[in-house]
């Protein structure tokens, strides 16, 4: 499908998912500062802002103000310490979020040059569902894959069979609707 116009398996099936769910009439709040993602998503027709690159544990301006419908969050969850807080503050109904998931042979990710670049959280699928689930979100569809690469060894064998990144559309369960923090 998007085999040669994108090189990573990620911006393949992200995108692949984001237009079997997703409008190209809707407008999308990504989560993050502007990325290559971003940039293929306004590329493909998609109508795309980015947050500014706030604290989102802390300062949720960004995602109460918008009048997007749609908020995206492509591996941003997983670097935040409370992500629970900014899933009940997102106004939109619809959420499109991936995350890296954990895995059991690999410590979680940590940049040795970049002190901002580090994973405070690797989830398991049911712990991001539960989370979700918690924050007033139902899951409605969902894609694992794997990230092989062409390295030698134990843990790249591995990587051929584990499952590597989550990929969710959710929709606000008003069932489970919590308030907002105040």
């Amino acid at each position: 499908m998007y085999e040669g116009k994108y090189p990573h398996k990620r911006y393949r099936i992200t995108l692949a998912f984001l237009n079997k769910h997703i409008s190209k009439d809707h407008s999308i709040l990504d989560l993050g500062v502007e990325n290559p993602f971003s940039e293929i998503m306004k590329t493909e027709g998609y109508h795309v802002q980015n947050t500014k690159g706030e604290d989102l544990d802390v300062d949720f301006t960004s995602v109460v103000s918008t009048e997007a419908q749609v908020v995206t969050a492509f591996e941003i969850f997983e670097h935040l310490i409370a992500p629970f807080n900014v899933l009940r503050e997102i106004k939109a109904d619809t959420l499109i979020a991936s995350i890296p998931m954990r895995l059991w042979f690999s410590s979680a990710y940590r940049s040795k040059t970049d002190p901002w670049d580090r994973h405070y959280h690797e989830f398991e699928d049911w712990q991001f569902d539960w989370l979700l689930e918690k924050a007033g979100w139902k899951i409605v569809d969902s894609v694992k894959w794997t990230n092989p690469t062409k390295k030698i060894g134990l843990r790249p064998l591995l990587r051929y069979f584990t499952n590597r990144y989550y990929l969710v559309h959710a929709v606000r369960d008003n069932k489970k609707q919590t308030a907002p923090l105040k």
